[in-house]
């Protein structure tokens, strides 16, 4: 099975159904909020640049990956702050400590992060450790009130792994059987740009069969 690409793990656990429609389904639909995401990031991953600010290197759209079989992913990171050196390295020093900074539009109202965003996070942070070594630390910019939100992975480590590897489980069995998972229970599904398509109040069709003979029983009424 290919390798999972990082953004996916978002969509899976915002919505399972949502996201099985765009990786099974081949289905996809954009609204304002998608759009305003898609131009922020744009904008982080317009040119792949190098620059210096509040004293760290900063690195750009950097691609990442991680072939160990319980992860086996890849993205890209919109950004990597690296310390400043204080004197000229060598190869035997260690990495410098890194921070990952992924750009979101909207900060929850009720929490300091949405799970799924941090999850996201999580999974750029097990390619980055990968790629550069060390152990970075992770950090979610929400552009609608312009703050820096620290996740919490040092302290939880072990909870927010296992989550992922499950979450990466969940993935892939789904995709190997073919089967888009079903609408949750209780999924707010207002905002959501593929609404229309997955017509999530719409009654369950469960046979086709039966379907097709009540629709032929009400027309026979409607004729009496």
């Amino acid at each position: 099975m290919a390798q999972t690409a990082i953004r996916s793990i978002q969509h899976f656990l915002y919505c399972p159904h949502r996201w099985g429609l765009i990786e099974i389904g081949q289905a996809w639909a954009e609204n304002y909020f998608v759009a305003r995401g898609t131009l922020m990031h744009r904008r982080v991953h317009e040119e792949k640049q190098i620059y210096t600010a509040r004293g760290k290197r900063v690195y750009t759209a950097v691609p990442v990956w991680n072939d160990r079989v319980e992860y086996d992913l890849f993205g890209v990171v919109d950004c990597l702050e690296a310390e400043q050196p204080t004197q000229k390295a060598d190869r035997a020093s260690p990495p410098l400590p890194l921070t990952i900074v992924e750009y979101k539009p909207h900060k929850p109202s009720n929490a300091a992060f949405h799970r799924e965003d941090a999850m996201q996070v999580f999974a750029q942070k097990i390619c980055v450790d990968a790629v550069f070594g060390g152990s970075c630390k992770a950090e979610i910019y929400y552009g609608d009130c312009k703050r820096r939100v620290m996740l919490p992975f040092d302290a939880e480590f072990a909870v927010y792994d296992a989550c992922l590897k499950e979450t990466l489980e969940k993935m892939r069995r789904y995709l190997s059987e073919g089967k888009i998972p079903p609408v949750v229970k209780g999924q707010r599904c207002s905002g959501c740009s593929m609404k229309d398509i997955c017509m999530p109040k719409h009654k369950r069709i469960v046979s086709v069969r039966k379907e097709i003979l009540l629709a032929a029983e009400e027309g026979a009424c409607e004729n009496f």
